[in-house]
């Protein structure tokens, strides 16, 4: 089951089901989740939440290279993009994603490719260009996003156009080219918004009863064939 009912498939060939791949190795998946997202603060608050997010995906092992707020078929949604180990050690991974939470459920629209047998070359011709000092930076998103893999320049979106073919590259191009194509099913848009989970009142016998949250969306239609699919 998906909500998006619709984005440019342009270069993207069906392998299953809510996954496409292209020929430079990309793979393209859209995904539901019928449960309360676990994002650690509002996305009104975008500081906050991209420190959180940070910390976490530190904390799991990866690096979180951006983050941020924007919207999604016409919804609040946030981005992030993330580099993990790949599973054998040999080079990383790079996944962009959006996720568009709502009250009880989200949808995400997820872009990644990893690096073949040349690794590191990137992150080895930057380094000469800039210098050691200046290579390895503390994360932007707070000093205190320490462990997983380390944030450094090279992962920078201006060194993209030297990077063509590079896989960092290339899917942050093919989100940032499809995310303004993406259309929502009418049933997720209309779902009460997406608000973290806060700590009780100090006096909850005093609060009001909460009124029964909605009931997700269940389209049953997949994801019908993009524009060039």
């Amino acid at each position: 089951m998906t909500v998006i009912t619709d984005m440019d498939l342009t270069g993207f060939t069906e392998r299953e089901p809510g996954v496409w791949t292209d020929e430079r190795g990309l793979v393209l998946s859209v995904h539901f989740f019928d449960l309360v997202p676990d994002l650690p603060a509002p996305l009104d608050r975008p500081g906050e939440l991209r420190h959180a997010l940070a910390r976490s995906v530190a904390a799991a092992g990866a690096g979180l290279i951006e983050a941020g707020c924007g919207e999604v078929g016409s919804l609040p949604a946030v981005r992030q993009l993330v580099k993990v180990r790949r599973p054998d050690g040999h080079g990383q991974v790079f996944i962009d994603s959006w996720t568009v939470p709502r009250a009880r459920c989200s949808t995400v629209v997820k872009v990644q490719a990893g690096e073949g047998a040349m690794t590191g070359l990137r992150e080895a011709l930057v380094l000469d260009r800039v210098g050691p000092d200046r290579y390895f930076t503390p994360h932007p998103y707070g000093p205190d996003v320490t462990g997983g893999l380390p944030h450094h320049v090279a992962d920078g979106e201006e060194w993209d156009a030297q990077f063509p073919d590079h896989p960092l590259t290339q899917v942050r191009a093919a989100l940032a080219r499809i995310t303004p194509t993406v259309v929502l099913h009418d049933g997720f848009t209309s779902l009460p918004p997406f608000v973290p989970v806060a700590a009780p009142a100090a006096a909850p016998e005093a609060a009001p009863e909460a009124a029964p949250p909605a009931e997700p969306p269940a389209p049953r239609r997949w994801f019908r064939r993009g524009r060039n699919a």
